[in-house]
């Protein structure tokens, strides 16, 4: 998730409470030894609030072996643990903590809370529901199960405990706006926006005008969420919010403005594939290819295992193939780092075919069949791969092995332009005029739905947008 899409994931590995009293000994024992411990233990939850961690453990794990029952001395160990990222080490202490006193809610969160960041979610779980159990009134015993629940993209499970968390405290910021994105994760548009708005009222901030902007372009209203994106990236001109407003206008083809946020964002954030990945399919729906190129090549070069730049690199390098060293070189890593990805040996094989074709270079034919079989051997129903395949097959006058090619490739794809005109060409050369007509009339029919190729268009373009909100590598 992005940052107008995340639940405050992070809520939980801060929640963790410290303990507030050390039960006095000395109160009721005048001998030395326990002031001494008294004093020990104050020094260490001041040197716990100062941030002293090393310090706090150390001066810890001396009392520990004389308090061994002692639960404020466990617990404070086990968050000083926890602070360090020690999370083993915590875990042991805080679940001494909990069977020395089983009925505190505080302690179990902190279990809980450290057994999540372990990776333990069943037990964390456990540790959680019995807090809420003990306290189910508690404002942080439902929210922080909530939190762990989104955690776990559990949304719907979530989503009751966020309610009553909000019933409880209907001040707290950070539950109204995971309930607010909760109820639009969830289709509640209606609701979503209610909070939202009273939430900015108590807050005005930049992720609610973007959670705004999302509930907006969920209900269709587009100018209205561009406009929240908009107000977002200028009061907090964060990558999330303005790779949110570029994608917003490239998402609904204002191409020449969400070029503008793009290159502005990137002057902040130079080092951000998806601003790059962005700007690049925004320069490429406007024509200007070498630019497209450039950009999308630097994105490659940032992150080379992401494949969401590679689609449209394809496209502008087909349609411009210039700087075709680059180009080619970046492919080739592509399909050596992804040797098992279909997509990735078919972009190296266009590349090497198509690419020097202004240079008027010869092109190793072998090579470019043995990347079309292999991309045909990992996966056998991309159409494309068939296409060109057949292609490559006439081009070298091997027109038996084109034609099944091109019969695959309308099996996978009946819609499939080219795959139609390149059938009737092989029934033109084996002298079959009829069913070459039949090819070119379904072929010039399927040209004339360019509504129906842009509408892929945008597909690509959404698919894109909302992979990179998700994740940094999203599958194409």
């Amino acid at each position: 998730m992005t940052h107008s899409l995340r639940l405050r994931l992070a809520v939980l590995s801060c929640s963790l409470l410290v303990c507030t009293v050390f039960a006095s000994r000395a109160s009721t024992a005048q001998d030395s030894r326990s002031q001494k411990l008294e004093s020990q233990f104050q020094s260490a939850v001041t040197l716990y609030h100062a941030g002293k961690l090393t310090e706090a453990a150390a001066q810890l794990e001396i009392i520990v072996p004389n308090l061994p029952k002692s639960f404020e001395v466990h617990e404070l160990l086990g968050l000083v643990y926890a602070a360090q990222s020690q999370n083993k080490k915590a875990a042991e202490q805080l679940e001494i903590a909990v069977r020395l006193k089983p009925d505190s809610a505080v302690a179990r969160m902190n279990l809980a809370t450290c057994l999540s960041n372990s990776d333990e979610p069943e037990l964390a779980e456990i540790q959680f529901r019995k807090a809420l159990a003990l306290q189910p009134q508690d404002f942080e015993a439902n929210h922080n199960l909530a939190d762990f629940y989104i955690q776990s993209n559990k949304i719907s499970v979530a989503l009751p405990l966020l309610e009553h968390a909000q019933a409880i405290n209907p001040s707290s910021y950070a539950n109204g706006y995971d309930l607010a994105l909760a109820y639009l994760l969830t289709g509640r548009l209606g609701d979503a926006r209610t909070l939202t708005e009273k939430l900015l009222q108590l807050r005005n901030t930049g992720e609610l005008h973007n959670l705004l902007g999302q509930i907006d372009e969920k209900d269709g209203k587009f100018v209205q969420a561009a406009n929240e994106f908009e107000i977002a990236a200028q009061m907090d001109p964060s990558e999330d919010n303005l790779f949110a407003w570029g994608s917003e206008l490239l998402l609904h083809r204002t191409y020449g403005p969400a070029i503008e946020v793009f290159w502005q964002a990137i002057q902040r954030y130079p080092d951000s594939p998806r601003l790059l990945i962005g700007q690049g399919m925004a320069l490429y729906s406007l024509s200007r290819y070498e630019e497209s190129i450039k950009s999308l090549l630097a994105a490659a070069d940032l992150n080379p295992a992401d494949p969401r730049c590679y689609l449209f690199l394809s496209k502008s390098y087909l349609s411009s193939p210039n700087q075709a060293d680059d180009v080619i070189r970046t492919f080739q890593r592509y399909s050596e780092l992804q040797p098992g990805n279909a997509l990735a040996q078919y972009y190296y094989a266009m590349s090497l075919w198509k690419g020097k074709r202004l240079e008027n270079s010869s092109v190793n034919f072998r090579a470019v069949e043995s990347l079309l079989q292999k991309s045909i051997a990992l996966d056998g129903k991309l159409p494309e791969t068939h296409l060109q395949l057949g292609i490559l097959y006439a081009d070298q006058h091997e027109f038996d092995k084109s034609f099944p090619e091109y019969q695959r490739a309308l099996e996978l794809n009946p819609n499939l332009p080219d795959a139609h005109y390149r059938l009737g060409q092989y029934y033109v050369h084996a002298g079959q005029k009829d069913q070459a007509q039949q090819e070119f009339a379904v072929y010039q029919q399927l040209e004339k739905q360019r509504l129906a190729a842009v509408d892929k268009e945008r597909a690509e373009v959404q698919q894109f947008v909302y992979s990179a909100k998700s994740g940094p590598a999203a599958k194409p």
